[in-house]
Order: C-alpha cells, then structure tokens, then sequence
C-alpha cells in the first residue's frame, strides 16, 4: 500500500470517529433539551394494572361468543390502548368456548383509567326521543290528567321509565348488547335525566373519524366531532330533517353510548354534512379517551369487568436490578477477554463496547420520549444478547487482521485487508440477527416482542459502532509504533501471534 494512500486512509478515519463522537454528544444535548433524562419501564418493571374481562352471555346471544368474536375484540382493545399512548401494554385471550377470557395488562399509575377506558363495548347508536322525564319521574308527560301516550311509546315501556331511577349509580353501568331495532329507556351519564328513546337510525359503524375538539366560540369545552360515511351521512341527513318538524321532546336526537344518554340535542335544522358532535361538560381527558374509544368502532360482545388487580413495582425493581447487573457483569468479562487475549488491541474492544453502549442508551431515552418506547426485563435480556453481537463483530475483525499478519503482511496492510474478509461475516451474521428479531417482532406477541425490538435496534447500533468506530480506531492505532512493530502487550507480538521468527525479523513490513 502506498504512502499517500496509507495517510488518506488514516484521515479519513480520523474524520469518521469525530463525526461519530460528535453525533453523539449532539443526541445527549438533544435528549436533556427535549426532557428525555429516565426511561419508561414495561409493565414488568414498574407495576401497573391488569383485569379481566368476561363475554356477557345474554338470552338468545350464547351463539355470539366465538374465537373469531373474542379475538375481534381482543384486536380492537389492543388499537385503543396503542391509541392513548400506552406501550408495552399486554392485551391476550385466555381460555376456550364461552370461558374464553381477555385480559388487560398496563403499565404505570393511570393503569386504571386506561382499562376502565377500553374495556367499554363503545356501542353508539343515534336514536330519536320519544319521551322525557326527570331522574325519578314515574309519567311520560308533564300534566298528570293527560294519559294519552306519546306516539311510539308502549305501555310496557311506560312502565319501565317509571319504574326506572336515574338517581341510583346501578342504573347508570351502561354495557350495551341492546339491538338497535328496539326502544329503550335510557338515563343520561348524569343520573339527572331518562328518556324513552326510538330504534336507532344512525350507528357507530357508520363513523369514520372521531376527534376531540375545544370550543373556542363560547364556554361549552371539550366535545367529541364525529365524521359519517357515505350511509351514515345518509341517514343522519334523513333523521335530523324528520325532526326539525316534530313538537318538543321528539325534535331530539340522543347520542348514546353503551346504553347511556351523553347528550340529547334539540334538531332545528336539518344536518347533512356528515357531521355530529357529542357534548357533555368534558374535560379534555374524557374527550380525547372518547374519541380514540370511537376511532375503532364497538367490540362485538359485551363484557363484564372482573376484579381489577394492581399489579406491585417491588418484583420489579429487584427484576430490573438483577437485569441491570447481569447487563454489567457481562459488559466487565467480555472487556477482560478482551483486554487479555487481545492485549493492547482490547483499547478498541472496550471503545467499541461503550460506544455501543451509548448509543443505545440514548436510543431507548429518545424513544421512550418519541414513541412511548418501554424498557421491560425482556428488552433488557435483548440488549444482553447485544453485548455478545457486537462483541463477535470485533472477535472476527481481529482474527482476519491477525491471520493477515501471520501470512506476512504490515499490520497498516493487514487492517484493510482485513476488514475487506471481515466485513461480509459481519453483515451476514448481523443479517441473520435482523431477521430473526423481525419476524418474532411481528408474529410474537407480549414480552417476546419488546425483546424482538431491543435485538434489532441493537443490531443496528452493532453495523453503526463496528463500520464508524471499530474499523477506524484499528486503522488508527496501526500507525502506531505501539503496534506496527509488535511490541509484547500490544497483541500482534511474534509470541502473540504464534510465529517462530528470528530475532531480528519485525513483523511491521512495509510502512
């Protein structure tokens, strides 16, 4: 190799390792600028909640409960909670038949709320009212010598509006499983109002987008814009527009969830625009968990919640304690290997392990902070795995130089040489890597794919550390006198390398 191109070669290794370093310290500043300074832990890790959910059997319904429902509903639990923010969360079946069972794990303080949340069947109808009445009313009309029924209401539901109160917190559980071709009587979420309401016109299914929006024309807050599809624009255009010419309380239209009013506006114009709004004195909170309930349409069964368990942090700090141990005590022995089978080329072992190690440490801040990236007791046993990934990259590299150097090449010559043998091992090694942590990734499910992540993020990390730093360190250091003439601890001595040589042969060659 030539003089001029052994000294390009050695700047522009110089250059790579400084752009590195500097990225580097560019993410850290970006990392305490943006607040990413502690990880999010996994449900494993930090404790959470979990509960269990149970398919109503309702007469005439037994029929409902199949694999193909449960797990329906098992996928749309899991959008909502990916929804809200919630990562790492566990959302699996359990059980057969009718005991099929789905339970719901999530990770942190708000665990509660979260499953309270997406547990909801979230079944909307938009259904017209036929008859209104304070909490505890026991007639449908306003004077009590008038006993003429309002239009479209039986007796049998006349008795159960008086029978029903609105006061008591039973009465207002909600659940849905109602079909929507019957009337109903309703309270509203309250407990101040109930309603005698018509089969539903306009149902949930029909949505195509719900989002949360604050009014910034006067003091209403917090409400919920639904957008319709095309049958949905449809008949929410026909419901409204039959209304606008009925008498006080049947120009309304309840929006009810899950069997519940939320809100009852009055219909003074036709609306066909494909819009709705639902009110209802929210706070930003409750509108934004709406609207994402709303986004994936109802769960095909109703369930029933079972006891809510908070699951304890304490197993998991002692977890994460031990990870975190097992983590350095393997970082500390690959380092001694290093250090004393490779002697004075262990400089670049220990380099590239801390490298890599920073990089991935930024990794999880950044994305904790991006993403809602959690670290579980699995993504730790990932980055485990990692330390003996990249450890093996550096092990192949420096066996090919040392192989070069026995067959009589400079050690300048031999790291380039080298590196050209060793770079195809490395790829296909880390290829093989990336593949297994994609397909556990998208074909696995809970922990397996938090260590799926973990592997291939590493990986990556791996390519990174061993193609800017690892490579250019080596090529650093070959120009040292250190190492080029075989010094005893430099790891590339005559003794080192197994070569009965003269005394007076060096092993530098060429410079």
């Amino acid at each position: 190799m030539s003089a001029n191109k052994i000294a390009s070669t050695q700047s522009r290794a110089v250059r790579t390792i400084s752009i590195l370093l500097l990225t580097i310290l560019a993410f850290t500043g970006i990392a305490f600028a943006v607040g990413a300074t502690s990880f999010k832990l996994g449900l494993d890790l930090q404790g959470g909640t979990s509960v269990t959910l149970q398919p109503r059997i309702e007469a005439g319904q037994v029929g409902k409960v199949t694999t193909e429902s449960i797990d329906q509903a098992v996928g749309i639990i899991r959008q909502r909670v990916n929804s809200l923010g919630v990562a790492e969360s566990e959302v699996s079946a359990q059980g057969s038949g009718v005991n099929r069972q789905i339970v719901i794990s999530v990770p942190g303080e708000t665990g509660r709320r979260i499953v309270d949340l997406v547990g909801q069947t979230a079944e909307l109808r938009f259904r017209p009212v036929l008859a209104v009445g304070a909490a505890k009313a026991t007639t449908t009309s306003s004077d009590a010598t008038n006993v003429t029924l309002p239009a479209g209401v039986t007796p049998e539901l006349n008795s159960q509006f008086a029978a029903l109160d609105c006061t008591l917190a039973q009465n207002r559980q909600g659940g849905g499983g109602v079909s929507e071709s019957v009337a109903i009587v309703s309270c509203d979420r309250e407990g101040t109002t109930k309603f005698i309401l018509a089969p539903a016109e306009v149902l949930g299914r029909q949505v195509t987008k719900a989002s949360s929006v604050i009014s910034t024309q006067n003091a209403a807050g917090w409400y919920v814009v639904l957008d319709f599809n095309g049958e949905g624009t449809s008949k929410f255009g026909a419901m409204t527009t039959r209304l606008t010419s009925l008498p006080s309380p049947q120009n309304q239209a309840a929006i009810v969830l899950d069997g519940l009013v939320y809100s009852a506006p009055r219909i003074n114009e036709p609306i066909n625009t494909g819009t709705a709004q639902i009110t209802g004195s929210f706070s930003q909170v409750e509108a934004q968990d709406l609207a994402n309930v709303l986004k994936y349409g109802a769960l095909p069964l109703a369930f029933d919640r079972g006891e809510v368990q908070q699951i304890s942090p304490t197993l998991g700090a002692d977890q994460l304690r031990g990870g975190l141990i097992a983590g350095a005590l393997g970082l500390l022995l690959v380092i001694l290997y290093s250090i004393l089978y490779y002697r004075g080329l262990g400089i670049v072992s220990v380099g590239s392990l801390l490298v890599a190690s920073a990089i991935a440490l930024l990794s999880f801040l950044l994305l904790g902070k991006a993403i809602g990236f959690t670290l579980t007791l699995a993504g730790i046993a990932g980055a485990i795995v990692a330390i003996g990934i990249t450890a093996d990259s550096f092990i192949v590299y420096f066996e090919r130089i040392r192989d070069e150097v026995r067959e009589g090449r400079s050690l300048k010559s031999a790291v380039e040489t080298g590196w050209k043998r060793a770079r195809r091992t490395v790829l296909v090694a880390d290829a093989v890597s990336m593949i297994a942590a994609v397909m556990l990734y998208f074909f696995a499910v809970g922990g397996v794919r938090g260590f799926a992540f973990t592997l291939g993020l590493t990986t990556i990390i791996d390519l990174i550390v061993v193609f800017f730093f690892t490579k250019p360190l080596t090529t650093v250091l070959a120009k040292l006198s250190f190492f080029s003439e075989g010094h005893p601890l430099s790891g590339f001595s005559a003794k080192s390398l197994g070569i009965v040589t003269p005394k007076n042969l060096s092993i530098e060659g060429d410079k």
